[in-house]
């Protein structure tokens, strides 16, 4: 399979660009989840089916960024069931949050090259453009060279090259036919389409913005990454932020019991099924200093 397009082993600078499609889906999406929730149960009322359907495909979309794009794909912290491989592809793409590949390959350059400028969500410019003001107003160029390993999987690079059909088909359209099924297409719309993108792509951007800036340092060590409780709340586990910059390789971010982490509990619920296996983790020797 040949590769995609890469920039030859460099990484151009991001250069100012206001994606204006994307400011206007942003703002509508945060309208009509954030505005028309409330109105929508105030006046219209919200069924079983509905709130299952809103914390499932909450859920799913949700963990497919934390466990799928960020630790299997990322930092190939485990090896899972093509099955698995699929479902993650398919939940992530609906998050609209880009491709695996592409995902991947920014996640990558940005702990290669941390608070720099060749760092694509670099702290350093503000929290603002960390959180999302790097999506929305500049325009990155991004090198696929360092994702060659995802490019040997016919499945990450259908879902890369067809990602707007794969998106709109797993993030609105299927919620769509579901909530056409129970016979509430407005609610879900509202609640499952555009209140749950803002919530998850928002958790998302937490990781970027949030985990680096609050919190401590389990190590003496640089960098701007830090570990906090209530960011591993927000963001699914991912709050464990310096320990994972410290150790990226483990599919833990959150080491101890009482640690926050749903997506550490997930994968290890797919290795018991036998969907998941060589889990890796930190050897405890390297763990002294932890806190």
């Amino acid at each position: 399979m040949a590769k995609i397009k890469s920039t030859g082993g460099t990484y151009p600078l991001p250069v100012p660009k206001t994606r204006w499609v994307g400011i206007i889906f942003f703002i509508l999406i945060h309208l009509i989840g954030i505005v028309g929730t409330p109105l929508y149960i105030i006046y219209h009322g919200v069924s079983g089916a509905e709130w299952g359907l809103f914390f499932a495909y909450w859920f799913l979309t949700n963990m497919a960024i934390t466990a799928g794009y960020h630790r299997l794909f990322a930092h190939v912290t485990f090896k899972e069931h093509p099955l698995i491989r699929f479902f993650l592809l398919f939940f992530g793409a609906a998050t609209l949050e880009q491709s695996a590949l592409k995902w991947s390959s920014q996640h990558r350059q940005h702990h290669q090259f941390t608070d720099t400028d060749n760092d694509p969500y670099n702290i350093k410019k503000g929290f603002w453009y960390a959180h999302a003001g790097w999506i929305l107003f500049w325009k990155h160029q991004v090198n696929y060279d360092n994702v060659s390993d995802l490019q040997k999987s016919r499945l990450i690079m259908n879902q890369h090259r067809w990602y707007t059909a794969w998106s709109l088909g797993a993030g609105i359209l299927a919620p769509l036919v579901l909530g056409f099924a129970i016979g509430q297409p407005l609610g879900v719309f509202i609640m499952s389409v555009c209140l749950r993108l803002v919530l998850v792509m928002h958790s998302a951007f937490f990781i970027n913005s949030f985990c680096h800036t609050f919190g401590f340092k389990s190590f003496e060590a640089s960098g701007s990454a830090r570990d906090h409780w209530l960011g591993a709340f927000i963001t699914n586990g991912e709050g464990y932020h310096y320990y994972h910059h410290r150790f990226p390789n483990d599919y833990r971010n959150g080491i101890r019991w009482q640690d926050w982490d749903p997506t550490k509990w997930f994968i290890f619920v797919l290795s018991k099924l036998n969907l998941a296996w060589e889990l890796k983790r930190t050897p405890v020797h390297l763990l002294k200093g932890v806190r």
